[in-house]
């Protein structure tokens, strides 16, 4: 974790505003949209974590003990997943080589979980919305020229961030800053 930094919030113009660009992503071509994603994941990292921690404060006001037991379980079940990816031969190549289904099944078994100590609605809101919410701002949000560059000179940056490491950890590092 040393040398690992967060990257500067963007504006909120940049972000969503009047300087946004915004199209739907084209389904024929998953390379690019989940070069799009990630890209989008990097760059605009800071923003999504604000927004993230904005709706789980306001699921969390709410139900409170709901939200720390869902967040609990969907950490603890990802965690597990990362050292059994990181220990297991099979399970590391199965997540390189299906990280979209390795990501699903993570959600899965948290719902599954979730299901059973009674919190689907609390996950749902609290934990799930805010993810649903940034992968689709990163899969619609087009970046600009001025974008594209600072994305390249920092794109060795950007890998050494809290979101580098969980792409990283989910198996999408190849594809990080090209």
């Amino acid at each position: 974790m040393a040398g690992v930094r967060p990257p500067p919030l963007r504006s909120l113009d940049d972000f969503l505003l009047s300087s946004a660009r915004f199209a739907v992503p084209d389904m024929r071509n998953l390379d690019r949209w989940n070069n799009r994603i990630i890209n989008n994941l990097l760059y605009y990292q800071s923003n999504y974590f604000v927004c993230a921690l904005v709706l789980l404060f306001m699921v969390g006001y709410f139900k409170p003990l709901q939200l720390f037991v869902g967040a609990t379980v969907v950490t603890l079940l990802f965690l597990g997943f990362v050292w059994a990816a990181e220990n297991q031969a099979p399970i590391r190549r199965f997540r390189r080589n299906h990280p979209s289904i390795s990501v699903l099944a993570i959600l899965l078994a948290s719902n599954l979980f979730m299901s059973v100590l009674g919190g689907v609605a609390v996950f749902l809101f609290g934990i799930a919305f805010p993810i649903l919410m940034v992968l689709v701002h990163a899969s619609v949000r087009l970046r600009s020229l001025k974008n594209k560059l600072e994305n390249k000179l920092e794109s060795i940056g950007l890998k050494r961030t809290p979101m580098g490491l969980l792409l990283e950890a989910l198996g999408q590092e190849q594809e990080a800053g090209s």
